[in-house]
């Protein structure tokens, strides 16, 4: 008689789930109590989630009437003491592009998911791209800082996202987490820590001063205020206008200067806002610098190009920006070919140029059709150039 096999209890912290779902769960760890938002495709599981869970919690979700209100609604729900999100596309994304400018300014923490799709306009609703880019650094206009962060994995989705909210709250800042379409509905088995397991920064509720003393912004050396809530009894102005450390309008040179000195430089000196991945670097002559589901495809066109003798590594950004300029320097200084593959028409490529200053031949490797590289096609494209079959410029699949 066969012995009766016993299955092992499942592990509750484990859960097979979608990137976007990984995200709202990601939120949700964090202290996410507030999701203001628009259905688009490809990011509508995240609100989807966040309007099944969040009531649950004690939570609020709310429903806008379009992106430029959803943006709104969560610098809102912020400055009243709560930690917010919204999750969009393209086309959200662009009409979130003011109201991300005034989270800028008075800066309001705030999380932004994009889960990017193919464009311009409507685009390609349904497929992938990574053509948000240079739009998460420079949408809204003027000088600002920004933070955006880009997942590889649905783990990376969950994980991500509560640094994203880390960061936002200790930093006063907008926070961009710039997904696709491919990562976003993946599905993956994830492990969601315990509560306590992954820090979670909590705002401060009161300020170590009277009420009367009490200043909003902070204009000192690369610090910081407390944001304290509306309705706790410190009484403060907010506005788009540049500023005081009051918080009121000012037009003279030398407080605008100090302010924008202030918003670049809290994030430009923060060291813990830098995340990379390194591989097979040590021994590499040539290399990739890669983000989000491209860097994925080439974790496994390395294996094969190193199978053919080709000592290529990889520098993977979980930070696209800031752009993490000492790590993109180290590789360009110890590389001769450094390969930039990206799904638009070559946006990181001429960032990571600017770092290189011409030491390293840098050569784009493009895709704008909706789909994801294939890992033998980059890697016989990487092959081809080590052997000097192919020395383009810029390959294009």
């Amino acid at each position: 008689m066969a012995k009766k096999q016993t299955l092992k209890p499942k592990d509750p912290r484990l859960h097979f789930t979608s990137g976007n779902e990984a995200v709202g769960l990601g939120a949700l760890y964090a202290g996410c109590n507030f999701f203001g938002g628009y259905p688009i495709t490809p990011s509508t599981e995240v609100a989807e989630l966040m309007a099944r869970e969040l009531p649950k919690r004690g939570g609020t979700f709310i429903q806008m009437e379009d992106e430029i209100a959803s943006m709104a609604s969560i610098i809102g729900a912020s400055l009243a003491g709560a930690k917010s999100m919204t999750a969009t596309s393209g086309p959200g994304f662009s009409l979130m592009q003011e109201n991300l400018g005034f989270a800028c300014i008075t800066e309001v923490p705030c999380v932004i998911a994009n889960v990017m799709r193919g464009g311009p306009s409507t685009g390609l609703p349904t497929k992938v791209s990574q053509a948000d880019v240079m739009q998460a650094r420079w949408g809204t206009h003027g000088d600002h800082p920004i933070l955006v962060l880009s997942p590889d994995s649905v783990q990376e989705c969950f994980d991500l996202t509560v640094t994203a909210f880390n960061l936002s709250e200790k930093y006063r800042t907008p926070v961009i987490l710039l997904s696709d379409e491919t990562i976003g509905h993946m599905h993956e088995v994830i492990r969601i820590p315990e509560p306590g397991d992954m820090p979670v920064i909590e705002r401060e509720a009161s300020a170590e001063i009277p009420a009367d003393w009490y200043k909003p912004y902070d204009y000192g050396v690369h610090s910081t205020a407390p944001l304290i809530p509306f309705g706790e009894g410190y009484r403060y102005h907010v506005t788009g206008l540049t500023h005081d450390e009051q918080g009121f309008p000012t037009g003279r040179p030398d407080e605008s200067r100090k302010m924008l000195e202030h918003l670049l430089g809290k994030i430009e000196h923060a060291k813990d806002v830098y995340h990379v991945e390194r591989l097979y670097l040590e021994d590499a002559d040539s290399a990739i610098i890669a983000y989000g589901c491209t860097a994925r495809v080439c974790k496994r066109t390395i294996y094969t190009v190193r199978h053919e003798g080709v000592k290529c590594g990889m520098l993977r950004l979980k930070t696209i920006w800031p752009l993490p300029v000492r790590e993109i320097d180290e590789v360009c200084e110890q590389n001769d070919v450094i390969f930039v593959p990206e799904l638009n028409s070559g946006q990181l490529m001429r960032a990571v140029k600017r770092v290189n200053r011409g030491r390293a031949t840098i050569v784009p490797i493009n895709r704008i059709d909706g789909q994801l590289f294939n890992p033998h096609d980059v890697a016989e494209m990487i092959i081809n150039r080590s052997h000097g079959i192919d020395e383009s410029d810029q390959l294009i699949i």
